[in-house]
Parts: structure tokens; C-alpha cells; sequence
């Protein structure tokens, strides 16, 4: 009796060696981890659904994940292809119902931001999932150039040199893990390109049905970086080193130095 060929896309080598040293470095999925992977259906969150289910069959250790795509309920919202490919690769996925576009409604002001709303309510509702079904981890598709342009935005928009964790608990009890921080994004363009995907956009975000100012902070921060690596080709790979190299005593924050081992 034959058996049954699983399906699977082609992931490239490089790129599964990214994620699988990244897990191991930062030990972000192990045995007996139950975890909730978020879905948007664009290209990060695609490639990583199936590098969690590359994983899954080749690692020396049990885990069980599955995939959510949060709904917010908006008008002409549908996932009836997101859903036939998760069936077809057989990945358990749920679309959870919220009413987010409802309550937008009352909670954002026009001509105001919505970037950060929109993802701080999905976020929540992922975790509401999560909650509910027992999960101890939630999986985001953020990749290295997300990472690097968080960096320079808090620092030129807020002030603070803050990254993005490849893990972290939650205040509410679970860890939230990003498997493909240290991918670049060209990485996950080109799994999506090779294997003739057509991820989700723009046009599932629910400010395409407001009237509310883009998010400029983030596309001229992408832009500038991109200019960057066109001067420098080794750009992401000296960001890359810093965020491992940092000397914490060479900045202006006086709780940071050690008085007694100042060696500058």
C-alpha cells in the first residue's frame, strides 16, 4: 500500500537554516509547546506557517501548532482561499470573529492614525485565542528588516533604542515568539515569488475603508534603509553584528555603567 505524500512548497535552504539556528540560539519552541501561530495571510506570516510545519517534522522533539486569522468583521472581509490553502497543506487553522471594525468606529477620530490601533486589537484578540484554547506560545511572522526599522523609528520618532525580542512573556502568561527575526524580508518575497503564492495586502486592512492618515513614519524609514543597503551592500549585516555587540557604559544613561569597573 502506498502512502500518502504530504504536500509541501519549496522552502530554500538558506533560509530554513535561518529559522532553525534562530531557534536554537533563543530556544523559542521545544517539547510539548502548543502554539498559536497569527495569520495574516501575507508573505511573512505564509513562509511561516511552513517553516513551523518544516520544523515540526524534522525536529528531534514534539510540539503542536496551528494557525489563527483574526477577522474584523468589516465589510466584504472574507479568507476562503487563506482557508483552502491551510486545508490543502494540512494545517490546522481557525479564522477568529471579532467585531474590531465595529468598535473603530467610536474609538479613532478621522484623519487619525490607525496603525497602531488596528495592531494593538488584533494582537489582543490573538491573545484572547490563545487564552481560550490553551496555547503556552503565540508565533509572529516579524523578520529582521521589521526589526531594524522598529529600531531607527523609536529612536528618530520616540526617543528609546528599542528592538524587537525574538521572545518575551506576555503579561498575560504565554510567551510571544518571532521564528524569522533574523530572515530578511527579500527572503520571504522570494519563497512567496518561487512557490506562486498570492499573499494578502493592503486590501484586507480595515483603514482602506476609512478615512485616516497613512503611516508615514514606517514606508520613509523603509525607504531610507533601502537607499542605505543600495551605497552599502553590507548594511544589514553591520546592523545585524551591533545588535549583538552592545556596549551598554558608551551611552548617556548613568544606571547602565559599572563605577567600579569603568574601563573606557
Amino acid at each position: 500500500m502506498s502512502r500518502k505524500t504530504e504536500p509541501k512548497l519549496n522552502i530554500s535552504k538558506k533560509l530554513l537554516r535561518v529559522a532553525g539556528k534562530t531557534n536554537a540560539t533563543f530556544k523559542l519552541i521545544g517539547e510539548g509547546d502548543k502554539v498559536l501561530v497569527g495569520l495574516s495571510g501575507g508573505k511573512d506570516s505564509l513562509a511561516l506557517i511552513h517553516i513551523m510545519k518544516h520544523i515540526q517534522r524534522h525536529a528531534p522533539f514534539k510540539f503542536e501548532f496551528e494557525a489563527c486569522t483574526i477577522n474584523y468583521g468589516m465589510p466584504g472581509e472574507h479568507y476562503s482561499d487563506l482557508i483552502e490553502h491551510c486545508k490543502k497543506y494540512e494545517i490546522k487553522h481557525t479564522v477568529y470573529e471579532t467585531n474590531i471594525y465595529e468598535i473603530s468606529n467610536d474609538a479613532i477620530r478621522e484623519n487619525s492614525s490607525f496603525c497602531s490601533y488596528f495592531s494593538r486589537m488584533r494582537r489582543g484578540a490573538l491573545y484572547t485565542f490563545a487564552e481560550e484554547h490553551g496555547f503556552n506560545k503565540v508565533a509572529l511572522g516579524h523578520h529582521f528588516d521589521d526589526t531594524v526599522e522598529s529600531f531607527f523609528m523609536n529612536m528618530f520618532y520616540n526617543g528609546s533604542m528599542r528592538a524587537m525580542a525574538p521572545i518575551y512573556k506576555t503579561k498575560r502568561g504565554f510567551h510571544l515568539i518571532r521564528p524569522l527575526i533574523e530572515a530578511r524580508e527579500k527572503q520571504l518575497r522570494a519563497f512567496a515569488d518561487e512557490n506562486n503564492l498570492q499573499p494578502i495586502g493592503d486590501e484586507a486592512c480595515p483603514a482602506m475603508l476609512k478615512e485616516v492618515k497613512m503611516p508615514h513614519a514606517r514606508a520613509n524609514t523603509k525607504i531610507w534603509l533601502e537607499e542605505l543597503e543600495k551605497e552599502n551592500s553590507k548594511i544589514f549585516k553591520m546592523i545585524r553584528a551591533s545588535f549583538k555587540h552592545i556596549h551598554d557604559e558608551t551611552f548617556l544613561d548613568p544606571t547602565r555603567w559599572d563605577r567600579d569597573d569603568l574601563t573606557i
